[in-house]
């Protein structure tokens, strides 16, 4: 028997709260973020870590053998389950099978059942003629997510037993934490110290961590099936769970969960059902999993795959409807802060991205048919007042210039997409007038005019001065910048991928045939990969081809370079646009660009498309592992564009 998949490629399971389960298929942890018990306390944030991990072994009549592995600085691998691994599956839900010496086989499943902050986990026996007896030590922490824990006096070991379940809180300000299972627990306090993880150090973070084990749970596996669940409580919101004992409520939640994720058409679409969580009354998308909870931007780019391509038009209605009412000076915020702070404006984008979603989503059937008249005036409304805010000037010197293109920008801000900053140094500043800003302000000056005519003007004189002043003869491409630093007539004349959404990625195509072809062909030549678009091409000035290093070497290499799997999308599509969006077209493209997306899906995040990847060959992918913006475009791709 082999592992059919990469040891180090990673799974994630979600509550829809915007918590989450994540590991590695060895089981041993690589990053601080993997845990089994993460749960948001406001969600989708105020994230704690409650649970991180376990121990696990198994004694037989031939001994005692570990089914878990652990990382400890230096670089010290105990115990040594993963060597016993023999097979891993990914569905419905994460399983591992564990062979031992002596011919025991044991299957462990561990999966997170929708809307309840709970890791449900088990153990059976599949094969084996002598005793079995399973013992696991679980870790503890209760910390925010983002940080790492040490051995301290102030960590509460007190282990209180309710209803016939062990009940813990690490710290007076954490959750609580409620473990019901059929074993035997055994009250034993430890620390285990120096966890040593792999990503944290590649980062240049801070990687090793302290963690505290109450106690042991132990079971015969000889008797039947070895049952833990794994709960955080926070109160009158927790949904009670069912059965009368642990091996019963296990049984409800795996049969309900079966039920739920086989309604999904594919496992694509169970994949973007993860990116969808609650916030407060409605729901929002999660950018990405370990560390990104949700904003604008990423929102509205991904919700056209996640929610528009896959028929969830009712998950779309709020979202949208949510972020209609944060309109504040023409802008919608990018992002809420963790702890709840004053939200962040920093995107001159992202309001105009939704501008996009919005005209999409009253196009589709299902909308015609069943928004009110109210929810129609309140979206409507919204692009009005982004229209207007933008075009009168609002925050960051974003106005409509004299010749009816869209100016931004200040110094010490990044508003477009190419938004990494180092210190007080911008990367990629971009201040002036940037191409896909253009692309964008014109789309939604379009959309605004189908249901008020008073912008027909206004993106008549836009369209003109894009056509006439964005085309670099030179390179037979567009400028990605030009007025820099809201100078007239400077131009940044770098090969940057932004310029493909001149062609595709949105409603309005705004080039004439042969200069589309021209930009594609470029692109294809110098930008692309087997996994998205360059953000930068080879041997322009400042290129990056390896994401790697440091925070601050990461970052200087972020958009200069990096690879960026959501641009496939856009780039696809304006490929199959100067072909003429023909059946052939679109069959060719199915048969050139899907293939390694698809298997992307088999390594990294498992199902999932990761947010960035190298751009010097052979492109392996960085960053977030389950990004939904990537996830999005390759859904929308597979689904809208190339159907």
């Amino acid at each position: 028997m082999t592992i059919s998949f990469d040891p180090a490629a990673e799974w994630l399971e979600t509550d829809g709260r915007g918590g989450f389960a994540s590991g590695t298929v060895s089981g041993r942890r690589t990053r601080r973020y993997h845990a089994l018990l993460l749960v948001a306390t406001t969600p989708p944030t105020g994230r704690f870590v409650l649970v991180n991990g376990f121990d696990a072994w198994v004694e037989t009549n031939a001994g005692t053998f570990a089914i878990s592995s652990q990382l400890y600085a230096p670089d010290v691998v105990a115990p040594d389950g993963e060597k016993r691994l023999v097979e891993f599956g990914r569905e419905p839900w994460p399983t591992w099978t564990f062979q031992l010496e002596d011919g025991t086989v044991v299957e462990h499943d561990l999966f997170v059942p929708r809307g309840h902050s709970t890791v449900a986990l088990a153990w059976r026996l599949r094969e084996g003629s002598g005793g079995a007896q399973l013992h696991l030590r679980p870790f503890l922490s209760g910390r925010d997510y983002h940080s790492l824990a040490h051995e301290n006096p102030d960590f509460s070991f007190d282990a209180r037993q309710i209803d016939g379940r062990i009940v813990w809180q690490p710290y007076a300000h954490s959750p609580t934490i409620w473990a019901w299972s059929n074993a035997r627990y055994d009250h034993h306090p430890l620390w285990y110290r120096n966890f040593l993880y792999e990503a944290e150090r590649q980062r240049g973070l801070d990687d090793t961590e302290d963690l505290a084990s109450p106690g042991e749970f132990h079971w015969d596996l000889t008797a039947g099936r070895a049952v833990l669940l794994l709960r955080a409580t926070s109160g009158e919101r927790d949904v009670p769970l069912p059965g009368e004992s642990a091996e019963q409520c296990f049984q409800e939640l795996a049969a309900n969960e079966r039920t739920r994720r086989g309604q999904f058409a594919s496992p694509l679409e169970r994949a973007a059902d993860a990116c969808l969580v609650r916030r407060d009354s409605g729901q929002t998308i999660i950018a990405g999993y370990p560390w990104f909870t949700d904003w604008g931007r990423d929102t509205f780019i991904a919700m056209r795959g996640l929610c528009l391509a896959t028929g969830r038009l009712d998950a779309a209605r709020e979202i949208l409807l949510a972020w209609a009412n944060t309109v504040s000076e023409g802008m919608l915020p990018n992002r809420f802060p963790d702890d709840g702070g004053t939200p962040e404006f920093n995107s001159v984008d992202a309001s105009l991205w939704f501008v996009v979603v919005v005209h999409e989503f009253l196009q589709e059937s299902w909308t015609v048919r069943n928004l009110s008249p109210d929810d129609r005036q309140t979206l409507q409304a919204a692009i009005e007042a982004i229209l207007a805010g933008y075009t009168s000037g609002t925050r960051y010197s974003i106005c409509c210039d004299d010749d009816g293109l869209l100016a931004a920008g200040e110094p010490g801000v990044q508003l477009t997409w190419m938004d990494a900053k180092v210190g007080d140094w911008i990367v990629t500043p971009r201040i002036g007038k940037p191409v896909e800003v253009q692309a964008l302000w014109l789309n939604a000056l379009w959309i605004g005019s189908q249901f008020n005519p008073h912008w027909q003007s206004p993106f008549e004189a836009a369209r003109a001065a894009f056509t006439s002043r964005f085309w670099n003869p030179d390179r037979g491409c567009l400028y990605d910048v030009v007025d820099v630093d809201h100078q007239a007539g400077v131009v940044d004349a770098s090969l940057r991928p932004n310029q493909v959404l001149a062609v595709g990625g949105l409603p309005l195509m705004l080039l004439d045939e042969e200069r589309a072809r021209r930009v594609v062909d470029l692109a294809e030549q110098q930008l692309l990969t087997r996994l998205g678009l360059r953000s930068l091409a080879p041997g322009e000035p400042g290129y990056v081809g390896r994401y790697r290093g440091d925070v601050a070497q990461r970052d200087r290499a972020y958009h200069q370079g990096t690879v960026w799997p959501w641009l496939l999308g856009i780039f696809v599509e304006a490929w199959v646009r100067v072909r003429g969006t023909t059946t052939k077209a679109k069959q060719a493209a199915r048969e050139k660009f899907l293939p390694p997306l698809e298997a992307h899906l088999q390594t990294a995040g498992l199902g999932h498309i990761s947010e960035i990847a190298h751009g010097d060959p052979p492109h392996t992918p960085a960053g977030c592992p389950f990004q939904a913006w990537s996830l999005g475009e390759f859904l929308r791709l597979k689904q809208r564009v190339l159907a």
